[in-house]
């Protein structure tokens, strides 16, 4: 893989998940990698901003479009569930969002934007740059690979190796909930 990453758990089936120093915060910035059963499109659709997120992403609780700036473009705010049971609190986030074509797939990326009261009975957490390419495998069109860099700061008083455990389940859960979506 390079880029010093280091592999901290392997999840055979759905995603393999690294993570490495982040340049942009004290915490890590996590990599996230898996071939899912679909066109890019479908599975874009699946993870941007829109219908179908809430539906099948257990992590994620409520999330409202605040504004649109364009079909692929918007500020959403969303909420998490606890996590590890509550050590990590439920979490909100507020995120510009932007979906585009990039190279032979498409990359859907976002941002946490500084927005709006934070809602009682969350911690508000904060994205350093994210996003999601996925592109079609050369060799079997109707298989993407789907690739996640994640750099969240959850905030609050929480131990690495809980913030590790987390992200690690959650990324892996994301893939597995995802192909559980795709074949409905």
């Amino acid at each position: 893989v390079g880029d010093n990453y280091h592999r901290i758990f392997h999840f055979q089936k759905d995603a393999t998940v690294w993570r490495k120093p982040s340049e942009e915060f004290s915490g890590y910035l996590y990599k996230a990698q898996g071939v899912v059963e679909d066109v890019t499109n479908r599975i874009v659709d699946h993870i941007r901003p829109g219908p179908y997120r809430l539906d099948w992403d257990s992590l994620m609780t409520t999330m409202d479009i605040m504004e649109t700036f364009e079909e692929n473009c918007c500020v959403m705010r969303y909420t998490t569930a606890g996590q590890l049971w509550n050590i990590i609190a439920p979490r909100e986030f507020v995120d510009f969002s932007y979906t585009t074509s990039y190279e032979d797939g498409l990359l859907t990326c976002g941002i946490s934007l500084d927005y709006g009261e934070v809602r009682p009975n969350f911690v508000r957490g904060f994205n350093h740059p994210c996003g999601w390419f996925c592109v079609p495998l050369k060799d079997y069109p109707s298989h993407s690979l789907l690739t996640g860099y994640i750099q969240t700061e959850l905030r609050g008083m929480l131990p690495q190796s809980a913030v590790d455990t987390a992200m690690s389940s959650t990324l892996a859960n994301f893939y597995s909930d995802l192909k559980k979506a795709l074949k409905t």
